[in-house]
């Protein structure tokens, strides 16, 4: 029994849950389940993740029992090329969700979900074949980070706990229907992601295709571009390694 069981009845029509106690990564986990054939739909969420990774492979801190990590299974019926759509439709889904508790949750272009400025939840969305898994991590009942570190929790941003598995729920709830929207409907999403975009108006310095370039964020494009003015003109970035504001 895991105190997650009771939700399981709760999820979106198709979508089911897989709990384990430990493993290397949601991810990888989930990934394996996929390359089996596995349907889509499938929630894997992990008391603990020994090997648990955001973008470029970076750690994720993600202390047992207090924060929540889990990754979905999507078989996209749209072309590949809207697949990575899926991550800021997922920022969306766990913004909405985290907006339960706290007053606003920012989305930071492409895939961190901020609270004043601290990091509370991170996505890290990857493609196989002919699936997407999104995984994503956050702090919910996480009081104390290490030294340095730019993060929150809902905890601390709530004033007390948060009951982790009607967290899950919310997400999963918001994610299924999200993630429906990426292709012809994917304005709605942009309109609920541009409404909660951190770096609108923040001076940036950016690393795509291995250059590292300073401007100021315009916003975010029709397809989930984000919008730079560099040197006085407007580019639409659709890819980039790192995105740091310069105070």
């Amino acid at each position: 029994m895991s105190a997650f069981d009771h939700i399981a009845a709760r999820l979106p029509d198709a979508f089911r849950l897989l709990w384990r106690e430990t493993v290397s990564s949601t991810n990888d986990e989930l990934r394996v389940l996929a390359e089996q054939g596995m349907a889509e739909g499938l929630v894997l969420v992990a008391e603990e993740q020994t090997a648990g990774r955001g973008r470029r492979g970076a750690e994720w801190f993600s202390p047992k029992g207090e924060s929540l990590a889990f990754s979905v299974l999507l078989r996209p019926s749209e072309p590949i090329v809207f697949w990575p759509q899926l991550s800021l439709a997922a920022g969306l889904a766990v913004a909405e969700a985290l907006e339960k508790s706290v007053p606003l949750a920012e989305i930071k272009w492409p895939n961190d979900v901020l609270i004043g400025g601290n990091k509370i939840c991170g996505i890290l969305v990857e493609a196989g074949r002919d699936f997407v898994i999104v995984g994503i991590g956050i702090n919910v009942n996480t009081e104390k980070f290490p030294y340095g570190l730019a993060a929150t929790s809902l905890c601390i941003e709530h004033g007390g706990e948060v009951a982790r598995e009607e967290v899950l729920l919310e997400v999963v709830n918001r994610l299924a229907r999200h993630s429906k929207k990426i292709g012809a409907r994917f304005g709605e999403v942009i309109a609920g992601v541009r409404e909660r975009c951190y770096l609108t108006g923040q001076l940036v310095s950016l690393l795509s295709a291995e250059k590292r370039r300073e401007g100021v964020v315009k916003g975010i494009g029709p397809v989930g571009e984000l919008l730079v003015e560099i040197d006085g003109v407007t580019e639409g970035i659709v890819q980039a390694d790192e995105v740091r504001v310069l105070k």
